[in-house]
């Protein structure tokens, strides 16, 4: 069954466009969202959409912008239950010898995942950098190969990495486009917000000593809706970063690499935030909170249908001058009593312009017991006619 609807919407898997969606804006057109900057790259994160690009795959060095995919990581181990936010980590001579930015941890001792997630998050702490990968990987050296493998199965064909930490190391370097990518898969783990919107914390040491840290994304306090990100610096990458902001149904995602300066770096983000939120727009096609028109047929139950439920929201990114036309085509596969919550019950496929955007799983909403030998006497009693 098929509806149309005049609104706009489509929600791809996460970022599974990313590398082949059209273009809203191009650097070498007039508008220029990135000055001062390398390469530079603005995304719709539902969809993938690339909405601005200047030099999206020129391989570039990132610094500390390497740490997203760090996280990502991180965020795996503890999504698969590998590992818990609570569990003591162990920091090594190595680990607590790393230079460039770091909050100073103390060899020999432990400190909770959760305070060495903090500390990358906020801090940009190489030293918590090497000892979750030791943690994870059992070596820096096999913690990269499973950086490297990642970005691989992500699509991120331009990027190359030899450290966790993004310090300078030749053969390492990414591009905008890959940078953006990753950013989106870490954004994917609803955990990692409870540090990266972290204006300014500290960490306690085994020993008594405490370290305060300050978000290197300065955005998180003076852009509204942003509420994550990784910055970098070295004098060979310039200043970086990847940003994300959210507003209403529309997450974006920035990237800049080789800013001129901090200036630069904050201002070029905030410039393409704004182009984004002023001139695109995402619309819900299909709303997990609303119970389908629709309902699912039921064989053998104490009644023959039940009502179902997306088990998710589907979106369409759009420019806000589009009026695409929306299609759903409802697919119910008729269930068998009895049933209960959260059965599969079909699908409702998106289709924007007559090409299909996404599919989402429909569940049953309701539970529906099964026919008794009583009740099914009862109904041939009821429609007996004598």
């Amino acid at each position: 069954m098929k509806k149309v609807l005049t609104a706009i919407f489509a929600f791809l898997f996460l970022f599974s466009a990313v590398g082949g969606a059209a273009a809203y804006v191009n650097a070498e057109e007039d508008t220029e969202l990135a000055k001062n900057c390398k390469a530079a790259y603005l995304c719709d994160w539902h969809s993938g959409t690339r909405i601005y690009s200047k030099n999206e795959t020129q391989h570039l060095p990132i610094a500390s912008m390497c740490k997203i995919m760090t996280l990502v990581l991180i965020m795996d181990e503890l999504e698969s239950g590998s590992l818990k936010l609570d569990e003591e980590i162990a920091v090594s001579e190595n680990a607590s010898g790393m230079g460039g930015s770091q909050v100073f941890l103390e060899s020999g001792t432990t400190y909770k995942a959760s305070d060495l997630i903090k500390s990358i998050c906020i801090a940009s702490a190489n030293d918590s950098c090497v000892a979750m990968a030791e943690r994870i990987a059992g070596t820096e050296d096999l913690f990269i190969s499973k950086m490297n493998e990642r970005a691989k199965s992500l699509g991120a064909e331009d990027t190359v990495y030899v450290n966790c930490t993004g310090l300078p190391k030749q053969g390492q370097y990414s591009c905008a486009k890959d940078v953006a990518l990753i950013l989106g898969e870490l954004l994917r783990h609803d955990v990692y917000y409870s540090f990266s919107k972290i204006w300014m914390d500290k960490i306690s040491h085994p020993k008594g000593r405490e370290t305060e840290m300050a978000n290197t994304n300065k955005l998180i306090r003076f852009y509204n809706g942003c509420d994550a990100g990784k910055t970098g610096f070295t004098s060979e990458a310039g200043f970086c970063l990847a940003a994300s902001a959210k507003r209403g149904n529309m997450r974006v995602v920035s990237v800049v690499i080789g800013g001129s300066d901090s200036k630069a770096r904050f201002g070029a983000v905030s410039t393409m935030f704004d182009f984004a939120f002023a001139t695109c727009e995402n619309k819900v096609a299909v709303d997990s909170e609303r119970v389908l028109d629709e309902k699912c047929e039921v064989s053998g139950g104490k009644t023959d249908c039940v009502s179902v439920k997306p088990e998710r929201s589907s979106y369409v990114f759009v420019n806000k001058t589009e009026n695409p036309e929306i299609v759903l085509d409802v697919n119910l596969t008729g269930l068998k009593a009895p049933v209960k919550i959260g059965d599969v019950a079909g699908e409702v496929i998106v289709y924007k312009n007559g090409v299909e955007t996404d599919r989402v799983t429909l569940r049953a909403n309701e539970e529906i017991a099964k026919n008794t030998l009583w009740d099914a006497i009862g109904n041939i009693a009821k429609n007996w006619n004598v």
